[in-house]
């Protein structure tokens, strides 16, 4: 079934399995899928939400159990599972864990691939492009989907997604420690992203996707190439286009949608779906033409916008954007402006269509910086592993009680 632009959406949110004591990952999403149903499984239907198996075998997926009309309520649904899954997890010694990526984890050592179904395309992956790096098994992540009906929408979606893409790392940022270090990039995932599938360039593009507006120009100037690349890697055609596509936004035409896939994940659901909805407000706001025309979000082409993603990666809502033309497409009127204050300039404008609920939690990331920088400010410059637990460990209670984190 087609739908209409924001007549429905879905979502997405990956959460890792720990060690409840130690907080160290656990490759045991089996063990939990085993716990629910009696038998290893790589899907369960849960009512509203479904779980999933990830690549990596410590990572599960829980996502909208198909396309829902309702985003109000949506965290309160994800929180019923996520302490479902614990209560689960508990017998066995686990725990769920949010943000993006684990603040410690090996991955050389620590690294394991789902071995259950569909584990030969997981196996494919990691001879192309060995998957025991941070940038593949150590990501956690929040999609969003977008339904368009046909090639005039899917123009209009298309067009504003690229240009909001570049500075949603600014709002999401939830990896600023790898390998128990504070790295030069408040995104650390995403800037693994930019580089993780660097042996088929073709996959990843620039990120931002190409100026493409039709199912036509898609298929000619971003699938058929990654077809192509894939080729002599994939002799027996395991793998599909759809999913090679590894730019922040993706469009499915098998189901009619946009997935936006640059988003880190949050410390609990409300969080994610605060931004979700945040981002839905804009997107109808920039289809719609309110703040710049179409023909002027399209012209902008991709390496301009990938200079913005890049400074949104290493420096979250602190980056200071030094593009007038950018921000007029905003609805700014500046020579420059920090990401924290081009999101609070939006936040004026579409607060009033959010629920209470999802307005306060995005007011007190405007206030108090993106997670990353909430870990930061509580890890008060203290590395030790000890220390990091401890923030984790708060973490992890912020998830469990659907509140977001202040140091």
């Amino acid at each position: 079934m087609k739908y209409h632009l924001f007549e429905v959406f879905g979502i997405e949110l990956e959460y890792m399995l720990v060690n409840s004591k130690t907080g160290k990952i656990h490759a045991s999403v089996d063990e939990l899928m085993k716990l629910k149903t009696g038998q290893i499984v790589s899907d369960v239907d849960n009512g509203d939400i479904e779980w999933s198996n990830e690549l990596a075998a410590h990572v599960v997926e829980l996502k909208t159990n198909g396309p829902t009309k309702d985003l109000n309520t949506l965290d309160q649904k994800f929180h019923e599972n996520i302490v479902e899954i614990n209560h689960l997890l508990k017998a066995i010694g686990l725990s769920l864990w949010p943000t993006a990526a684990h603040p410690l984890m090996n991955p050389e050592l620590e690294m394991k691939l789902w071995q259950h179904s569909y584990s030969d395309v997981y196996a494919l992956y990691n001879r192309i492009f060995d998957c025991r790096g941070h940038g593949w098994s150590n990501v956690q992540s929040m999609h969003i989907n977008l339904p368009f009906y046909d090639d005039v929408e899917f123009e209009k979606l298309h067009a504003a997604i690229r240009i909001l893409l570049p500075i949603l790392p600014g709002l999401s940022a939830s990896s600023p420690i790898l390998d128990g270090k504070s790295g030069a990039f408040m995104d650390s995932r995403m800037k693994l992203y930019l580089t993780n599938q660097k042996q088929i360039p073709e996959m990843t593009g620039k990120v931002i996707p190409e100026q493409v507006f039709s199912y036509e120009e898609y298929k000619a100037i971003i699938f058929e190439p990654i077809n192509a690349a894939i080729a002599p890697y994939d002799h027996d055609q395991i793998l599909e286009h759809h999913f090679l596509n590894s730019r922040g936004a993706i469009a499915r035409f098998d189901r009619n949608a946009i997935e936006i896939r640059v988003l880190d994940l949050q410390e609990c659901p409300l969080a994610d779906v605060a931004i979700a909805s945040f981002i839905v407000e804009i997107l109808k706001d920039l289809v719609g033409e309110t703040y710049s025309t179409l023909q002027e979000q399209k012209q902008w082409h991709e390496d301009s916008l990938f200079e913005i993603l890049n400074q949104s990666i290493e420096s979250a809502e602190n980056a200071v954007i030094h593009n007038k033309a950018y921000l007029n497409l905003f609805g700014i009127d500046a020579e420059s402006m920090s990401i924290k204050n081009i999101f609070k300039h939006l936040f004026e404008k579409v607060s009033s269509k959010l629920t209470a609920d999802h307005a306060s939690a995005i007011a007190l990331i405007l206030e108090h910086g993106s997670l990353s920088t909430r870990i930061l400010k509580a890890i008060q410059n203290d590395f030790s592993e000890r220390n990091i637990l401890k923030v984790y460990q708060n973490i992890g209670v912020a998830l469990s009680k659907n509140k977001l984190f202040l140091s």
